[in-house]
C-alpha cells in the first residue's frame, strides 16, 4: 500500500452533514461557542437591568395604584405563570424533538464534535471549577444553609416551601432522566466525570431552582438596593453553570437547553405556590381581624 501523503492528512475532512443546513449551523455554532456564550451572557445580563431598571421605575410612578394588594398579587400570578408556560413549552418542544426523529440527535453530536475541536484547555479548566456550583452536593448543601438560616430568623414557613422546592426540583429531574433514559455524550478529557443519563441536566435545572429560589428570597428579605444586583448575578451563576455541562461536553446541548426550561417551570411554579399560600395566610387574618371587631363593636 503506497504512503498516504502529509498533505492528504493535513487536509480539512468533508463533514458528513456538509449538505444540512442545520447540522452545519450546528458545527458552525460549536466552533464559535466560547464567543457566543459570552456575548449572550453579557447581552442576557444587560437586558435584564435594563428591563428591571424600566420595572422599577415604572412601579414607582404607579406606586399607589400597586399599593392595593389584589392588584399586585394579580400582576405577581400572571408573571409567574407565563414563566411556567414559557418553560414547559420550550421543554415539550425539546423533548419532542428528540423523540420524532434523529436530526436533533444529530444536531447535538455536531455540536458537541466542535467543541472538542475549538475550545482551549484553559477555558475548559475554568468550566471545571464552575460546574462544581451546581453539584447535588453544592446545591443540598446550599438547601440545608439557607433553610437552618430561614428558621434562625423564624421564618418557618419559608423555609418549608425553600425545601419542597429544592428537593421537588430534583426528584423531577431525576424521573425525567429515567423517562427519556438518554446516554451521555463521550467525554474523556478527564476534567469531569458523569454518570446517568443525560436528559435533561441535572445541573441546570438544579441551577435555575435553587439560585432562583434565592433570587426570591432576596426579594422578600432583603434591602430594595440589593434586590436587582443579586438577581442578576443569580441568573449569571444559572446560565453558566448550565453552559459548563455543554463545554464540559458531559451534556448535549438539548440536555442543557430542557434543563433550563424544565427548572424555570418548576421555579415559576412554586413562586405561584409560595405567594398564594401568603395571600391566603394574609386573607384569613384580615377576615379574623374583621371577626375579632365585630365582636367587640
Amino acid at each position: 500500500m503506497p504512503p498516504v501523503p502529509m498533505s492528504a492528512l493535513m487536509a480539512p475532512q468533508s463533514l458528513p452533514h456538509d449538505g444540512d443546513l442545520l447540522l452545519r449551523a450546528a458545527d458552525w455554532t460549536g466552533q464559535h461557542a466560547l464567543v457566543l456564550f459570552l456575548v449572550s451572557l453579557i447581552g442576557l445580563v444587560a437586558l435584564s437591568w435594563g428591563v428591571w431598571r424600566m420595572a422599577s421605575r415604572w412601579a414607582a410612578s404607579r406606586r399607589p395604584l400597586l399599593s392595593n394588594p389584589w392588584l399586585a398579587f394579580a400582576l405577581r400570578l400572571v408573571a409567574a405563570f407565563g414563566v411556567i408556560v414559557g418553560g414547559a413549552a420550550v421543554f415539550a418542544e425539546i423533548a419532542d424533538k428528540l423523540g420524532t426523529g434523529r436530526r436533533m440527535g444529530l444536531a447535538d453530536q455536531a455540536f458537541t464534535d466542535a467543541l472538542s475541536r475549538s475550545v482551549p484547555l484553559e477555558a475548559l479548566q475554568v468550566f471545571a471549577a464552575l460546574t462544581r456550583l451546581g453539584d447535588t452536593v453544592t446545591l443540598v448543601g446550599l438547601c440545608v444553609l439557607v433553610a437552618l438560616l430561614l428558621c434562625w430568623r423564624g421564618r418557618i414557613g419559608l423555609a418549608v416551601a425553600w425545601v419542597m422546592t429544592v428537593a421537588g426540583g430534583g426528584l423531577l429531574n431525576t424521573t425525567l432522566k429515567h423517562v427519556f433514559a438518554r446516554v451521555r455524550p463521550i467525554h474523556d478529557d478527564g476534567l469531569v466525570q458523569a454518570d446517568g443519563f443525560s436528559f435533561p441536566s441535572g445541573h441546570s435545572s438544579g441551577s435555575v431552582v435553587v439560585y432562583g429560589m434565592l433570587a426570591y428570597l432576596a426579594l422578600r428579605l432583603l434591602p430594595a438596593r440589593w434586590h436587582g444586583p443579586v438577581a442578576l448575578l443569580m441568573l449569571a451563576l444559572a446560565c453558566t453553570i448550565g453552559a459548563s455541562r455543554m463545554f464540559l461536553r458531559v451534556h448535549f446541548a438539548s440536555d442543557v437547553l430542557a434543563g433550563l426550561a424544565l427548572g424555570l417551570a418548576w421555579l415559576g411554579a412554586s413562586v405561584i405556590s409560595i405567594e398564594l399560600a401568603r395571600w391566603w395566610g394574609r386573607r384569613r387574618k384580615r377576615q379574623g381581624a374583621q371577626g375579632e371587631r365585630a365582636m367587640t363593636d
